[in-house]
Parts: C-alpha cells; sequence; structure tokens
C-alpha cells in the first residue's frame, strides 16, 4: 500500500484519533476508512439531491418559459477571497478558491482585514455584460454574499459589504443591474442563505462560533430574509435568487424563503438549492451532468477550470471544444448551462475564460438555432451524437465523425438534411427505423457539427 502524507486541521486529526480508540484500530487505518467512505459517497452519490429539486407544480409553470429556451448563463464568483487566490500566509491552500476561508479556518477577525485591500479599479460592468452577450449567454448570476459572508452590495444589515468595508466604495450589483438593463441582460443573485461563516448564527464556521439551532433560525429571519428583500427591492427586476448549500435548513424555513421571493417579484425564479425540494427548477451537484434525459427543469452549474472564485495557481482550463459539448449534452437531455468565471482582485476576468466564452460565442452564432428554444430531440443516449428538436426540425449533433462518410441514426426519419452552418444539402436514405446521412468527407466543425433534418 503506497504511503501518502498530508496536512489536515487539527479538529479533523483529533476527530481520527478518537475513531481510531472507539473502533479500536490505528489512527492510519482510521484515516483509510475515512476516505474510503469518502470515495464511495463521492462516486455514487446522484447527480440530482432531492432536496435540491423542483416543486412538481413548478414543472409546467409559465414563469419558467424564458429559462427554458435560454439555455446558457454566465455564472460570476467574486469576492474577498479574489485577494489571496487560494494562497495564505504563503501556504498554497488545497481545494477551491472561495472557501479558503473555511479549508483554511481563518478568523473572522484575520480574514475581514481582506475588505481594507479591496479595490477592483479594473472592474468594468458594462465590458462584462458584453462578454457575455458576446459568449451567447443569456441571463447573469453573481455572488451576491457568498459563504464567507462579504457582500458585494451596500446591505443595511452589515457594514462588511463593498461600499461600506472598502476602498472601492462602489455597489457592483448597482452597476451590473445598470448594465444588464442598458444591454437587455437578464440578471440574478446567488445568496449564501445557510453558510456564513462571517455571521454567528450562519452555518460552517465552528472555529470561531458555537453553532445553535436558536442562533441560525434568528440568522434566517432577521438577517437573512432582510438582506434577501435588499436585492429584490433596490435592484430592479431579478430574474434568479440563487440560494446554495442548504444544508440543514428547515422546510418551513426553505418555504418562508420562497414565499418572501415570490411575494416581492412573483417572476423572480428560485433556484433549487433553496432546499427542501421547493425549488423553481432543480440543481444539478457541481460540474454534474446526467446520463440521460431527465424529465425536470435542470440546470448544471460548472467551471472552466477547477474553482469558483479566482485561484493563481488553477490552470487546468477546458479546451473550448469540450465546453461546447458539454453545452450541446446538457441541452439535449433538458438542461441549462451555467457557467462560472472568476475575476481576480482587480476585477478582471482571466484571459483563458474570455478566450474559451468567446469561442463559445462564435460557435454558437453560427449554431445557436439547434440549442435556444429547443427541447431534447428523439435519439438519446448515444457517445457521438447529441440531438435537439424544434418544430419539424431535429437538429443532430455529431461529436465523433464516423470514419465511412455515412452516420446511421436509428430511431429518427426525415426527408431532408443540410448543414447548418452554411445550408449544403446532404443526401438521405431511409433504411427501416434508421435515417442514414451521407455527410461531408471532412469534419466541419472540430467541435459539434451540426445536420438539420426534416
Amino acid at each position: 500500500m503506497e504511503e501518502v502524507t498530508i496536512a489536515i486541521p487539527e479538529r479533523l486529526a483529533e476527530f481520527l484519533r478518537e475513531m481510531a480508540t472507539e473502533e479500536n484500530m490505528s489512527v492510519s487505518d482510521a484515516a483509510a476508512l475515512m476516505l474510503r467512505r469518502g470515495y464511495d459517497f463521492t462516486r455514487n452519490r446522484p447527480v440530482f439531491d432531492a432536496s435540491r429539486g423542483q416543486r412538481p407544480e413548478a414543472r409546467t409553470d409559465p414563469r419558467l418559459d424564458w429559462w427554458r429556451a435560454d439555455k446558457f448563463g454566465l455564472f460570476i464568483h467574486w469576492g474577498l477571497y479574489a485577494i489571496p487566490a487560494g494562497i495564505w500566509k504563503g501556504r498554497a491552500i488545497p481545494g477551491i478558491g472561495e472557501w479558503i476561508m473555511h479549508r483554511a479556518q481563518i478568523p473572522v477577525a484575520e480574514y475581514e482585514q481582506l475588505a481594507a485591500q479591496f479595490n477592483p479599479v479594473q472592474f468594468d460592468a458594462a465590458a462584462w455584460v458584453a462578454m457575455a452577450k458576446q459568449a451567447g449567454m443569456k441571463y447573469i448570476v453573481i455572488t451576491s454574499k457568498h459563504h464567507d459572508g462579504f457582500c458585494l452590495f451596500q446591505s443595511a444589515q452589515t457594514n462588511y459589504n463593498i461600499v461600506d468595508a472598502t476602498p472601492f466604495g462602489r455597489d457592483v450589483l448597482a452597476e451590473l443591474a445598470a448594465e444588464c438593463k442598458k444591454q437587455d441582460m437578464r440578471l440574478g443573485f446567488y445568496y449564501s442563505q445557510t453558510q456564513d461563516w462571517h455571521h454567528p448564527g450562519g452555518d460552517g464556521n465552528d472555529w470561531d462560533f458555537t453553532p445553535s439551532p436558536g442562533a441560525f433560525a434568528d440568522y434566517i429571519d432577521n438577517y437573512v430574509k432582510p438582506q434577501v428583500s435588499e436585492l429584490l427591492t433596490k435592484y430592479g427586476p431579478i430574474a434568479i435568487i440563487w440560494f446554495d448549500t442548504p444544508k440543514g435548513i428547515s422546510r418551513a424555513q426553505s418555504e418562508s424563503l420562497l414565499a418572501l421571493v415570490h411575494g416581492i417579484q412573483p417572476d423572480c425564479l428560485v433556484c433549487g438549492r433553496l432546499g427542501n425540494g421547493l425549488g423553481d427548477y432543480a440543481s444539478a451537484g457541481d460540474n454534474r451532468i446526467p446520463g440521460e434525459l431527465t424529465d425536470s427543469d435542470w440546470e448544471t452549474p460548472a467551471t472552466i477550470n477547477d474553482t469558483w472564485g479566482f485561484k493563481v495557481n488553477d490552470h487546468n482550463w477546458k479546451s473550448s471544444a469540450e465546453l461546447i459539448q458539454k453545452l450541446v449534452d446538457i441541452v439535449s437531455k433538458g438542461g441549462t448551462y451555467l457557467l462560472n468565471v472568476g475575476p481576480t482582485a482587480e476585477g478582471i476576468i482571466p484571459q483563458p475564460s474570455v478566450e474559451r466564452l468567446e469561442e463559445m460565442g462564435r460557435w454558437l452564432a453560427v449554431n445557436g438555432e439547434s440549442l435556444y428554444g429547443t427541447k431534447p430531440g428523439p435519439v438519446q443516449g448515444r457517445d457521438d451524437i447529441r440531438t435537439t428538436r424544434k418544430d419539424d426540425r431535429v437538429y443532430v449533433h455529431i461529436f465523433d465523425w464516423p470514419a465511412n462518410g455515412s452516420l446511421r441514426v436509428e430511431g429518427l426519419a426525415g426527408q431532408s438534411a443540410y448543414l447548418l452552418a452554411d445550408g449544403t444539402e446532404l443526401s438521405v436514405r431511409q433504411d427501416g427505423a434508421s435515417l442514414v446521412i451521407n455527410l461531408p468527407s471532412a469534419q466541419v466543425d472540430a467541435a459539434d457539427t451540426v445536420i438539420v433534418v426534416q
């Protein structure tokens, strides 16, 4: 067995020692057992957690029609965590960048000092919205308050916000809201309703605070709800409130937040991570895509590299071709893709993210018809192709080009076919239950060539 040395927090080390004593085993065996259980849980966890699911009555709710049609949105994770960018006191902290406070167990008194350094003078709301539009995205969701508790908006509930606690002194959400209105882009707000490592009543910080059900209930009623009300009354029409990590939130608390949002802005959608299966739509696990057609309204939130918040040492960028195929895969199964960028502390979206979004936008400028406003296609379960449909057209998305230049699609019927990119007509023939399409000799698009069948 290979020996690996890892650094773990002291509270976890203490738990392992206690576990070893209780189970009459060595600490190393206890650690191996815990890792095995964690591995099994990760491998076997479902794409959709029922607690993050869709209310049954929302499945036919016309309020979701715009979202069902738009298919592609921009997620923005931005906050104080962009300053350390994965490194704390000279040590690289493992895990995703926006969790650095939790992973390094940084005391509130230390972490909140980052606010005095946060001065993103290169933030440009107009440029961010224009980039999203160029990428073919139809809505934006930005972190108004992530788990670290810092707010990207001015709040009457706390001075721990970008206007009152930083030299920048500007309300980012107000500027984005104005630009989204100007550029005809829908805007949504991510809001961490359970985890708040800065607030003594919030969930998650057990190194500064002692968890208490009473304190959490007070936090929901007297901090979360007033802030959600601020978000829904100060910035115009809001498309989505994207709650996150429901954890131990009760059904009554989730119901009260749902009623609050819909009471202020009836058309505002509520993400399934509200908890207790009460979402307007379901939320898949991070970067998770189901293997088959899913009969609900659902969204996959995803990263372009490995992290959400900016992390200086994360260069594991997915290719534009991979991102295009993920978008197509999701839409072909009835979902929506919410793709993330993590701006730097200066307010710059990393160039590798920009380049990939530009490439996706170029592909969508040619092929967007095959995704926007479509429904899942009739052919499912193949690795080499995906299908979508709209009216009398079926769009066949070819990921892997057949070597013999002929594509056989079982379960598809049609009388004609052409390349979506340039309208070139292709010969077809029906062979029983299969449609055989004669393709050009060379692949048209390396990521996904789209054939329209009628």
